[in-house]
């Protein structure tokens, strides 16, 4: 019975990982005991900051419609009441663009909100 060579297989994951390592400093870029740790680290690293940077932008765009709104005579939290009471349904990320791109749509949606909550 012919024995199993495994050295193609084994190559094969090595130069996955090495691959992956490219651009790494030292001997995490080319010895393959280094690059396996650091590239499984990487990519806990990615996965944990792929949720990360959804969390990161929603308070960036709050922080932009916050100082938009405050020039309309309004804070953030009372916007977006007003907003839920006039029974206007916009995201965040789209109303952060409008106060930038768009400041007299964002004006008219401004008083929209104010209009909806009680003097």
């Amino acid at each position: 019975m012919a024995r199993v060579k495994r050295g193609v297989t084994s190559h094969a994951k090595h130069k996955k990982t090495l691959d992956a390592a490219k651009g790494f400093y030292g001997r995490r870029k080319n010895t393959i005991r280094a690059a396996k740790a650091a590239v499984d680290r990487s990519m806990q690293y990615a996965y944990r900051d792929r949720k990360n940077k959804k969390r990161t932008f929603r308070a960036l765009w709050i922080q932009r419609i916050n100082a938009a709104v405050r020039e309309h005579g309004l804070t953030y939290s009372r916007f977006i009441d007003g907003l839920a009471k006039a029974g206007i349904e916009v995201d965040r990320k789209t109303l952060s663009e409008l106060a930038i791109a768009e400041p007299t749509a964002f004006g008219a949606l401004a008083e929209k909100a104010k209009a909806a909550l009680p003097a």
